[in-house]
């Protein structure tokens, strides 16, 4: 049986092989590739992402949970979000959405959902998030899940024939817990 979370709105569950299509549609969208390499994005990548995806799911003592999220709607795939565990209890999360699914309030859903599931159920001590200083929307869903700023790179990241600066955002167990006491 494959790994699945629930929210109001939402299903995140493993990948399946015969997501590749619906996983490669939305990560070629000219949006979405703009803070990702152009080739992290081809056709062959996305399916070399599911095989992995896929075959990482089944692993028996698993590192890496990266989800489908899928609209409870219409059961079709909107997007993706990672946990990925790393030594000392802390993991790397992230979270890509169809652009047609924005502003909707359903990336904090799903991120919400892992998170909790990482520090209740994994018992991890420390989160965190790197991305693009100029990707905006992620530095913004990462504070409204009460994520803080912890480091500010300066041109550490280099693609798109630009040097980028990169921030890393994190959250504790600890503050995850004050901010469910509300």
């Amino acid at each position: 049986m494959s790994f699945q979370l629930e929210t109001k709105r939402l299903i995140l569950r493993d990948f399946k092989q015969e997501d590749q299509t619906a996983y490669q549609a939305f990560t070629s969208d000219k949006k979405y590739q703009k803070f990702y390499s152009e080739e992290d994005c081809l056709p062959d990548k996305a399916l070399s992402l599911v095989k992995q995806f896929v075959s990482e799911s089944k692993l028996t003592s698993r590192q890496n949970y990266n989800l489908a999220i899928i609209d409870k709607d219409t059961l079709m795939i909107i997007g993706v979000c990672g946990l990925r565990i790393q030594a000392d209890l802390q993991a790397s999360i992230g979270c890509g959405l169809n652009r047609h699914y924005h502003a909707a309030g359903l990336a904090q859903e799903a991120i919400e959902c892992l998170i909790d599931f990482a520090f209740n159920r994994l018992k991890l001590h420390r989160l965190y998030a790197e991305t693009i200083s100029k990707n905006k929307a992620a530095i913004k869903l990462c504070q409204s899940v009460g994520m803080r700023e912890e480091a500010l790179f300066i041109e550490n990241r280099y693609f798109k024939q630009t040097w980028w600066n990169t921030s890393v955002l994190a959250i504790l167990k600890s503050e995850w817990i004050l901010t469910q006491s509300y």
